[in-house]
């Protein structure tokens, strides 16, 4: 479980920046009287937000087969070393 918190913190603290960023771009949007009808503007940013929960899931899966790997390497560097000796 450990070995997950780092994955938390980075995942929370990109949510967050994003957040901060998307409020930011959605106030700009607003007040530049854009040509855009808001609804199109609300679809394109749903959309992109679903986009973003995928990135988000596939780099979690990514970044749990790397955290795999890295510890049957672990292991498998020690097994080579108990049989060395």
């Amino acid at each position: 479980s450990t070995a997950n918190a780092p994955e938390d913190d980075a995942l929370n603290r990109y949510s967050r920046t994003e957040r901060t960023t998307f409020s930011r771009y959605s106030r700009d949007a607003n007040s530049s009287g854009s040509s855009l009808p808001s609804n199109t503007l609300e679809k394109r940013i749903e959309e992109l937000e679903r986009e973003l929960a995928k990135e988000r899931q596939e780099n979690a899966r990514l970044i749990k087969m790397v955290q795999d790997k890295e510890e049957l390497i672990g292991k498998l560097k020690e097994e080579i070393d108990l049989l060395n000796r």
